[in-house]
C-alpha cells in the first residue's frame, strides 16, 4: 500500500470518538510519535475505542512547536467541543494527556471528516 492510500489507526478515549463521530471535534491533537508524523490528508485515520472503530477521511495536517502555539491558531471548540469554551481548560486537558516531554516532540493537528462508524457500540 502506498502512503497516499494508508490507512492508519489510533487509539482514542471513547468520549472524545463520540465528539468526532458527531462531527463536533474535527481537529485531533496528537503529538510528533513517528506514526503521527506520517499521516497526510486524503487517508483514511480510524480511530479505536474498545470495539468501535471510527473510520474518518484526513482532510489537513498542521504541526506546531506547542499546544499554547496550536491554540492561537486552531478553533479550541473544533478540538475540544465544550471544553473548548475555555482556552485554559483546554490547554490544561490537553497538558493532562501529554506532558512537556511529550510537548516537545511537537505538537499535531489534524482536522478528520467522519465517513464510518463500526462495532456493537456504535449506536
Amino acid at each position: 500500500m502506498n502512503e497516499t492510500s494508508a490507512t492508519r489507526e489510533l487509539n482514542i478515549r471513547m468520549t472524545y470518538l463520540r465528539l468526532i463521530a458527531d462531527a463536533v471535534k474535527t481537529v485531533e491533537v496528537r503529538v510528533g510519535y513517528p506514526k503521527v508524523r506520517r499521516i497526510r490528508a486524503g487517508e483514511s485515520l480510524v480511530f479505536v475505542s474498545g470495539d468501535v472503530r471510527l473510520v474518518t477521511t484526513v482532510k489537513r495536517v498542521t504541526e506546531y512547536a506547542s499546544f499554547d502555539a496550536m491554540l492561537d491558531h486552531e478553533d479550541a471548540r473544533s478540538i475540544g467541543g465544550d471544553l473548548g469554551e475555555s482556552r485554559d481548560g483546554l490547554l490544561s486537558v490537553i497538558r493532562g494527556i501529554y506532558p512537556p516531554e511529550k510537548e516537545r516532540l511537537g505538537v499535531f493537528a489534524i482536522e478528520v471528516e467522519p465517513t464510518s462508524i463500526e462495532g456493537a457500540g456504535a449506536a
